[in-house]
């Protein structure tokens, strides 16, 4: 834990958290405050422990909010490009709102891999593509989208897509968006009307699983909004409240037959109960392929729904899980509550 919290590694946040006694308050293991000498510290298990214990959560790294929740100095910005994202903001538009253009590059860095402008950027040709994907004139995409010409609307959709805006209309159009979770922020992926990614943000393997997942849809992705992602988000909440045992949205899972065989039958496990990899092969008929069950297994791109998490070893150990063991064993325990 010490490790964890003084190399700020994100993947333990919500395993554990850290109380500093030299200031009476707790973070999480990613808190970017500067770290105190080891003897001044101690561990707790929950939020709630750290609070019984009599200390107050960090202002920094808030760990009272949900994981990778935006924090409560971006809300209006978010709002209001979600009011009108065609809107073209400027580092001026930023500062009239109290922010600091630094401050908000850096948490889109941070949590987007792209700078803000970069960002309403990829949203608003996205929106633009899905204008001409329906038929839509091009020019009139552009400078719905705010573009001041077509010359730059075309030299930013190319740099983009990989293809001119005329040639675009045969182009697949994932929409992607973040949501939060308890365990974590995770990312949505939604083609047309079906879910085809949902992947925690900090997954090591996320950045192939998307490279792999275009490949496969010969897609381009964008940041945006969906009825399917809030659909998605939704009916998470109530499977982590212990209120939903069953997901009934739309899939989309491109693969090998084999491993589109393995992802069907992950999905044929019961609610609350396991089922080892070597009972997977065999009832898929192939006794011999455990090793290629649990590749496919963590080929899954579409985790919690399509639950790779009830399976486990042969001798009950749990393993080979991209989330991460200890986000495992919570889905397993939340799952053995409410049965």
């Amino acid at each position: 834990m010490d490790r964890a919290f003084r190399s700020r590694d994100s993947q333990f946040d919500g395993v554990f958290y850290t109380a500093v006694r030299t200031t009476g308050i707790f973070c999480r293991p990613s808190c970017p405050a500067r770290k105190p000498k080891s003897d001044h510290l101690e561990y707790f298990p929950t939020v709630r422990d750290a609070l019984f214990a009599g200390y107050r959560p960090c202002k920094r790294c808030r760990p009272l909010d949900p994981a990778g929740a935006p924090p409560a100095w971006l809300e209006s910005l978010l709002r209001r490009i979600d009011e009108d994202p065609t809107r073209r903001w400027h580092d001026s538009d930023l500062r009239q709102l109290g922010l600091n253009p630094l401050r908000v590059r850096r948490w889109f860095q941070s949590n987007h891999a792209m700078t803000f402008h970069a960002y309403q950027r990829a949203r608003r040709l996205g929106m633009a593509l899905g204008r001409i994907r329906n038929g839509g004139d091009l020019t009139d995409s552009a400078y719905e989208h705010g573009f001041e010409s077509f010359s730059g609307f075309r030299d930013a959709f190319q740099k983009l897509f990989g293809v001119t805006p005329g040639r675009s209309r045969s182009q697949r159009h994932v929409v992607v968006n973040r949501i939060f979770t308890p365990l974590g922020p995770m990312l949505v992926g939604v083609l047309d009307d079906s879910l085809c990614l949902l992947e925690f943000c900090d997954r090591r393997m996320l950045e192939t699983q998307v490279r792999r997942l275009q490949h496969r849809l010969d897609c381009v992705m964008t940041p945006g909004e969906s009825p399917v992602i809030a659909e998605v988000e939704q009916q998470l909440k109530t499977y982590f409240e212990g209120k939903r045992r069953e997901f009934d949205v739309p899939l989309v899972t491109p693969g090998t037959e084999f491993q589109q065989r393995v992802w069907d039958g992950l999905r044929q496990i019961p609610f609350g109960q396991v089922t080892s990899y070597a009972a997977q092969a065999k009832r898929l008929g192939c006794p011999e392929a455990v090793r290629a069950v649990a590749r496919a297994n963590g080929d899954n791109r579409i985790c919690i729904i399509i639950p790779c998490h009830r399976v486990i070893g042969t001798d009950g150990q749990l393993c080979g899980y991209g989330g991460g063991i200890w986000r495992k064993r919570f889905l397993l325990d939340l799952e053995k509550q409410t049965v």
